[in-house]
């Protein structure tokens, strides 16, 4: 499908299956860098020309409607970036709370994650030196800087990111872990002694 973009650019972070051989053959942008969300974002927006950059999750859907809500958005001069609403693929009905939730928590803090397909004018992202190389919370820390420089858009519009990992971990083992690590993080916890608690919880 067309998604009306001006560029796509996939960024690897040395997976080991044949996953940079599937998008090649497609014909598809690529590139490489170090493991890492934050490295892998830094270094996929450093190919990236456009005005505005979306970063997208492999296991999150977008479509046309989408992209064409942000050339509408940014159209304001004072939005500098913003986020979707986000919907879990699951059907358990939990998964709606959860949605709601998250999606509620990000509206009154202008807060967002990477499930929520950010998006952000590339001048800005550059200022801000792109993310945090940060191990866990780069799209946290990231948007606490990002709200500092205008107005952050929360687009009502959902896409859809997998629940896979809830519903292999668990829904409440991963809501608590989820929670424990932000409120660590907002304590001031160094978001390398998060991401090993993250690595033995999982």
């Amino acid at each position: 499908m067309h998604l009306g973009v001006d560029e796509l650019v996939f960024c690897d972070g040395g997976s080991s299956d044949d996953t940079l051989a599937v998008l090649q053959q497609a014909g598809a942008h690529c590139v490489v860098s170090r493991p890492g969300r934050a490295r892998q974002m830094n270094t996929g927006a450093s190919y990236i020309k456009s005005d505005i950059i979306l970063f997208l999750h492999v296991d999150t859907d977008i479509n046309s409607s989408h992209v064409l809500a942000i050339k509408q958005a940014v159209k304001r001069p004072d939005v500098v970036g913003g986020r979707f609403d986000v919907q879990l693929s699951g059907r358990q009905p939990l998964f709606r709370v959860i949605e709601w939730l998250i999606n509620h928590r990000s509206r009154l803090s202008r807060i967002s994650t990477g499930d929520q397909a950010m998006f952000v004018r590339r001048t800005v992202f550059e200022q801000l030196g792109g993310f945090p190389d940060l191990p866990l919370m780069e799209d946290v820390e990231f948007s606490r800087r990002l709200k500092k420089q205008g107005e952050i858009i929360c687009l009502r519009d959902k896409v859809v990111t997998s629940s896979r990992r809830w519903e292999q971990h668990g829904i409440f083992s991963t809501i608590g872990l989820m929670w424990k690590l932000r409120f660590l993080y907002w304590l001031g916890v160094p978001a390398e002694k998060l991401a090993r608690m993250y690595r033995e919880a999982r």
